[in-house]
């Protein structure tokens, strides 16, 4: 489990966070807990997300459970760093649909003293790394990895299987395009 921990008291660093797993594992709702703890603590935020993810709200940050919370939707990262104005929190939900840009983004924002919490998938529907997120894993002082249940044989799953044929990587979608499965069951039905 993540532990919140600041470095010095009293002295503002910064530092990135990523969470990070499947499909239905959780992400969203862990950086939605993490943001309600910062606004309770009365601290500037901003939250942004991909503008091409607009599956529950145009602009709130929805789990699938429903938890939500208010977002910015942006359509690269270089707009990020033109709605900051010096907020100590910058959140990114849905981390993968971003460019690559995003890592310089998040490097500069730390550079600068802020906590910058990310979310996002790791790999794509066939296993492989998605987007900017290995650079972010690469980048980032913390690394939380949840894991979805596998609707296949109940154990812990780590791949996001599509479940419509399609080209492309990017697939916007939920339960209706996708489902959580373990390694073994995903091997089972491998693309």
């Amino acid at each position: 489990m993540f532990l919140e921990q600041f470095p010095i008291e009293g002295k503002q660093h910064g530092w990135i966070e990523v969470i990070c797993g499947s499909m239905f594992s959780g992400k969203t709702e862990e950086l939605i807990r993490r943001l309600k703890r910062v606004e309770f603590a009365q601290q500037k935020l901003l939250l942004f997300k991909p503008a091409i993810d607009d599956r529950y709200h145009e602009e709130n940050v929805v789990s699938h459970k429903g938890s939500s919370f208010q977002a910015i939707p942006v359509n690269s990262s270089a707009d990020i760093l033109n709605h900051w104005k010096k907020e100590r929190i910058v959140a990114i939900d849905e981390a993968q649909f971003f460019d690559h840009d995003l890592v310089h983004v998040c490097n500069d924002l730390a550079k600068q003293g802020v906590r910058v919490i990310l979310a996002g998938l790791d790999m794509d529907y066939l296993g492989k790394p998605f987007g900017p997120m290995p650079e972010l894993l690469c980048a980032a002082e913390y690394v939380t990895k949840v894991h979805a249940i596998c609707v296949s044989c109940g154990n812990l799953a780590q791949f996001s299987h599509r479940t419509i044929k399609t080209d492309g990587q990017v697939l916007v979608g939920a339960v209706e395009t996708y489902q959580p499965l373990c390694r073994a069951c995903y091997n089972k039905i491998a693309h």
